[in-house]
Parts: C-alpha cells; sequence; structure tokens
C-alpha cells in the first residue's frame, strides 16, 4: 500500500478485498479482475429468479459494492457481502414493481408471484426444468437459502448475514426449504430420495449458466 492506494499486480494472487479497494481507488483492472471471479455466481442467483433483468442487477450490485464498500470489513467475508448487496438489490427491484405499493413478505412471496413472466432459463433435461420450477415456486427466501447453501456453499455464518438471520435459525430454515421443495416437486409428480435431492440440486449449479 502506497499512500493509502493499492498497488494491483496483473499476476499477483491477490484477495477479493484487496482487488475491491484497488477498484475504489480507481484501478479498473482489479475491477475487472473481481469482477470475473464472482459473475457466474451472481448470474445464478439472478437469472434463476429474475432472467431478464440478471445484468443489470449484476451491474447495480457491483455499484453498489464500489460505493459501500467501506462496510465489507464488518461482513464475515467478501462472499456474504456481496451476496448480501445482491439479495438488497433484488428486494428493492422486486419491491418496485408492485404497482400497489403494498409491503412485500418475502418469507411467503414466491418470484412466480412477484415476477409472473420472466424469460425461462434454458435448460437441457425437462427434470431440470421441473426443479427450477419448484425452486421457483418457493417463497423467495426458501429459494435464497438453498441456493446459497447448495450453489454457492456459503457456511452458516455466511448466510446468517446474508439472509438477516441469527445462525441458529439457518439450519431449520435449510431443512425447511427443504420439505417445500420435495412437496413441491411432488405436486410436480417428480419425486426423490433426500440425498438424491441435494446432489440434484447441486447438480443445477452447472446448468444454470455455463460461460462460454
Amino acid at each position: 500500500m502506497v499512500a493509502g492506494h493499492l498497488c494491483y499486480h496483473r499476476h499477483a494472487v491477490t484477495s477479493d478485498l484487496e482487488l475491491l479497494e484497488a477498484w475504489r481507488n480507481g484501478d479498473k483492472k482489479a475491477g475487472s479482475e473481481l469482477f470475473s471471479r464472482h459473475f457466474d455466481s451472481l448470474y445464478r442467483f439472478f437469472a434463476s429468479k429474475v432472467a431478464d433483468d440478471a445484468e443489470d442487477l449484476i451491474q447495480g450490485t457491483w455499484m453498489a459494492c464500489v460505493r459501500y464498500g467501506d462496510t465489507v470489513s464488518k461482513a464475515a467475508s467478501f462472499r456474504a457481502y456481496l451476496f448480501t448487496v445482491a439479495r438488497n438489490q433484488l428486494y428493492r427491484m422486486l419491491r418496485n414493481r408492485q404497482a400497489s405499493g403494498a409491503a412485500v413478505d418475502f418469507t411467503v412471496s414466491a418470484i412466480v408471484d412477484l415476477a409472473p413472466s420472466p424469460a425461462t432459463v434454458a435448460v437441457a433435461a425437462q427434470r431440470d426444468r421441473d426443479l427450477l420450477g419448484a425452486l421457483r415456486s418457493l417463497p423467495l427466501e426458501s429459494q435464497l437459502v438453498l441456493e446459497l447453501h447448495y450453489w454457492e456453499d456459503l457456511s452458516a455464518t455466511e448466510l446468517a448475514e446474508v439472509l438477516d438471520m441469527p445462525v441458529g435459525t439457518v439450519k431449520s430454515r435449510i431443512r425447511r426449504a427443504k420439505q417445500l421443495l420435495a412437496t413441491a416437486l411432488q405436486r410436480g409428480k417428480e419425486a426423490t430420495e433426500d440425498d438424491a435431492l441435494d446432489d440434484w440440486v447441486r447438480s443445477m449449479r452447472a446448468k444454470i449458466y455455463k460461460r462460454t
């Protein structure tokens, strides 16, 4: 660090926090590297909910990260900070879309109710489309719990921060969300064992978005 400015070296192994600091100090290469590291995760996060708006929400998330980057030190990790910002961006957009101005309870409302006509994320098999549809039919908070747990491997501490709930509540929320997902799949006549369901949900991580 020289005069408060991080010297970013393209070929050095640099932490996310260092890249963010360098980006906030005007280093565009650091910003590009940070963007590249987390683009796939952010795209999955948004595409399974509001695919048409994923790109705009990703941009909004990064803008907020740069603007409010001085608060990242309070986060459990950079990824927890990033998904907290992403969640806030998603919730803000969904609230703004409600013409009535009514409050939205994300523990009850599902994405199919809040965004009834999003483009379907392309997946190869009907079985995977069924799973994605079942995920999208859950209360949004339950969908977030499952995706961040299975797809992004966030710890209980990180999940508690992103979802703004006590750490002790996280495991019970995961169990409840899995029960809701299993029920949704049974309604769609696609039942599976608990362990197989875990593997199936995890397998969707690679299928939601494949970069070429």
